[in-house]
């Protein structure tokens, strides 16, 4: 059987498929290169693809012999799941298995905010020996707001309560015996204004929907302590960029820590590059080494239990 892969795939994965004797053609640039894509596709029997690549009504027709697709993450918004589910073509993500790496991302970046070290080490380098200028903050007892409180924010929570910080959530879909309020202590909130009142850093934990998109905007901002910071390590869209540079640009806020962007890569002269206060990253969260082997080695092997007649308890359609 063969499998096409059209986005960046750690060799783990692509190692254990052709042990097993699976045909594997790699090409991670191949997401980006629709036409081609379209010509190739029918060839194939699975699909593994990252959050580039569109699989949409148009490439599942042509993907006439796909019978799995595996996405190395977990967003779904690049892929039709309807129309996937409609032509029974089973949706495999690497459930959770990103996990950790977002969290500790989530944990860098307020350190970052609090004690800016390549700051301070650039500053030094330079001949300067400014102790009072890099003076920092500490987490504890700061409030860390979490919009979402699915695994990820499980795992920040944890984190964060080491770091003894008050953690507040927002998710109308979580009840109160549910594993993030029982196990971590997270005090829910009722609204998203109530949190954002509160919270010294909002970090943002939920998948990029009609009812997500914006979210997080102008008034939202107007909620927020001056001194507050924006983590969106979700996906692009979910904050209003443009709101978002007026609010850190007038002071509303201090700051944001975007790895995804509604638009990616970054757009030349964009106003978010424009503003020191807002740092940006190419969209590297989830992709350490250690989560990039788990997720390469479970989407192979869920694939291939499709592949084989089994089904996978990872598959949402």
């Amino acid at each position: 059987m063969k499998v096409l892969v059209t986005e960046l795939m750690w060799d783990d994965g692509i190692e254990e498929l052709k042990r097993n004797g699976y045909s594997v053609d790699y090409d991670m640039e191949l997401g980006r290169k629709r036409s081609e894509l379209l010509e190739l596709v029918p060839a194939y029997d699975a699909l593994i693809v990252r959050n580039e690549t569109k699989v949409d009504a148009e490439l599942l027709d042509a993907a006439k012999n796909t019978k799995v697709i595996g996405r190395l993450g977990v967003g779904l918004d690049n892929i039709d799941l309807e129309a996937a589910k409609a032509r029974n073509i089973p949706v495999i993500p690497a459930v959770h298995a990103n996990a950790t790496s977002v969290a500790e991302y989530v944990m860098a970046s307020m350190l970052d905010a609090y004690r800016p070290l390549a700051e301070a080490d650039a500053d030094v380098r330079k001949g300067n020996w400014d102790r009072k200028f890099f003076t920092g903050y500490e987490l504890n007892r700061k409030t860390l707001g979490l919009v979402g409180l699915g695994e990820i924010a499980h795992r920040v929570a944890k984190r964060a309560n080491a770091f003894g910080m008050n953690v507040i959530g927002y998710d109308p879909f979580v009840k109160p015996y549910d594993h993030i309020l029982a196990e971590t202590g997270v005090r829910p909130v009722e609204t998203l204004d109530e949190l954002l009142i509160h919270s010294d850093f909002v970090s943002i934990h939920v998948p990029l929907t009609k009812a997500t998109r914006h979210m997080i905007s102008k008034d939202n901002f107007k909620c927020m302590k001056r001194h507050a910071y924006v983590i969106n390590s979700a996906r692009g869209g979910i904050v209003h960029e443009q709101d978002l540079v007026e609010a850190v640009q007038s002071k509303e806020i201090a700051g944001a820590y975007l790895d995804v962007l509604e638009t990616e890569p970054v757009q030349k002269g964009s106003p978010l590059s424009k503003v020191e206060a807002i740092h940006l990253s190419p969209h590297i969260a989830g992709l350490t080494d250690e989560s990039q082997s788990r997720t390469a080695m479970m989407v192979a092997k869920e694939v291939m239990k499709v592949l084989e007649g089994g089904k996978s308890l990872c598959a949402v359609v």
